[in-house]
Formats: C-alpha cells, structure tokens, sequence
C-alpha cells in the first residue's frame, strides 16, 4: 500500500522501519526533517499536505492533542492532503474527545478515520512486537489489517466506534501506571526492611509471569530511568486524559488521582524528562531514603 507516516520520535521510526520491510511504499513526514532521513527506503515529504497526496492510508504517530491538532488541521495538514476515500490512521495516545473531533473531520471530508494506538516501547516497535488496539469500521479495519500485522505481535479490536480504541489505551497506560506506583512503594518499604529489591523482584516474577512487571521491575531496581524509553510528562499527560474520560463516564478512578499527584510531585523534582518508572524515586523520597 501507498502509505503517509508522520511522526518519527522513538515509536514512530520503529513503526515505519517495520512497514517498509513489509514492502508498503512510504512517505514521510516529522517536523524534524533529518529524523525523516535518516530512514532508508522511503521518500520525504516537506508538509504533512504533501506526504498524503497520494496514500492509501496516512499514520500518525504523534505525542498528544496539539500536536495531532498542528499535523492534521490547517492548509497544509493531513486532512487538507489525503484523498477522498483514503483512511488516517491516528496512533498516537490521545483524548477520546480528540478522536471524536478527528473522526468528523474525516468524515465532513469523505475521508475514513480509524483510532489503532499501540501498547509497547520503542524496543517492541523495532522488533514488531506491538500490540495494536484498532477501532472503527470493522470493513476498514480489516481493509488495513496488513499494516497492523506489519507494525505488530498481535491486534485486539476495540469496538465500532474510534474513540473507543483511546479509551482502552488511556486505561491499559493507567494499569501500567498503577503498576510502577505499586513497585515504587513496595520497594521503598523494602529498602528500609532491609531486603534486597532485586530477590524481592525475582518472587514477583515468579508470581505474576508479567514481561511488563519484570521490564519495569528491573528499571527500577536499576534505577535505570536514562534515556526514557517513556517519558514521565508523558504518562502523566496519560492519566490526566484517562481522568478525563473517567469524568466522561461518571465513572471515579480514584487510584488514577492519587498517581497524577505521584508524577507531579516527581515534575517537580525534575523528573519530566526521566522515565516514568522513575517515580520510585518519588516514593524513595517520601519514605526518607537518598
């Protein structure tokens, strides 16, 4: 297929890599052009306009709202450049009300939207490992269905409906999440008992079988959190959008409300930047350990 990719950050290079090797013929677009070339087998666009002249299917991989906002809208964005009949595939982690917006703007259009954020780090978008969360159109989800096996392990559809797909993903990050806030406390308490996290990890691993808990144990135990592989802003960009949609559903989240103050109390210790598994070092903090 004649596919658009726009958004090369660490998700986005691997996706496109794996699409290539696949043999669908792309066309870039990152607002950092030299990220764009530094990917062989694909050509460069100058505007997102340019890079969806003549796809099949446009996929952005965009870090929140404003920038899905910057790269679709206006004269030279995806919606202004994609054929009528040709379907933007957003994969970036963003608001439900941000994917309703999309998929009428896309329709006004008589252009397809569907929603497929990603679960995964950047090593599992390099070695195709993905999970891929599609919703929309089941026609035009199965219509796309090699680019979801090129980019991915496995793929879970959502539900009719785009924003359903976001809402998954908002939720999924939230049990991850969840997840390091659980790690982070048990391992201060730990440290102050005298036990070593490491052994404390490995009875995890045994317990809970997780390729997640024992990725994310490990950074922890490492202190590994340089480079992020996610960055903390990130997630809690993350769970002030699935408290959103919480509200959406007058449905309360209130673990998901007391983690968004865990990451900001870790913004303010300069942490933004950091991996969000560092937030143990919030907890460290909090329980008097250096």
């Amino acid at each position: 297929m004649k596919i658009a990719f726009l958004g090369l950050g660490k998700m986005g290079a691997g996706m496109a890599r794996n699409l290539i090797r696949a043999g669908h013929e792309l066309t870039l677009y990152n607002r950092s052009i030299e990220k764009a070339r530094e990917i062989t087998g694909a050509r460069v666009a100058d505007s997102p306009a340019e890079a969806c002249r003549d796809a099949e299917a446009a996929i952005s991989m965009l870090a929140d709202d404003h920038a899905v906002e910057v790269v679709v809208c206006g004269d030279r964005g995806i919606a202004a450049g994609l054929p009528e009949g040709a379907a933007h595939i957003c994969s970036a982690t963003i608001s439900t009300a941000m994917a309703r917006r999309l998929t009428a703007l896309h329709e006004n259009r008589r252009q397809a939207y569907l929603s497929a954020p990603v679960f995964g780090r950047p090593q599992a978008a390099e070695a195709k490992k993905l999970i891929v969360v599609p919703a929309g159109s089941r026609e035009r989800i199965e219509k796309f269905e090699p680019l979801f096996e090129a980019i991915g392990g496995a793929t879970f559809i959502a539900g009719s409906e785009p924003w359903q797909a976001n809402a998954v993903k908002l939720c999924g990050n939230f049990m991850i999440a969840s997840m390091l806030e659980a790690f982070s406390e048990a391992f201060a308490t730990l440290r102050k008992a005298g036990v070593d996290p490491g052994k404390f990890l490995e009875i995890v691993n045994a317990l809970f079988q997780s390729p997640v808990y024992a990725n994310y144990g490990q950074l922890i135990v490492e202190e590994k959190f340089e480079p992020a592989g996610f960055a903390l802003k990130l997630g809690l960009k993350d769970v002030r959008l699935v408290l959103q949609t919480a509200e959406e559903m007058a449905s309360p989240m209130p673990l998901a409300s007391a983690i968004r103050d865990r990451f900001l109390e870790a913004m303010a210790h300069a942490q933004a930047e950091m991996d969000w598994s560092s937030v143990a070092k919030s907890a460290a903090r909090q329980a008097g350990l250096t």
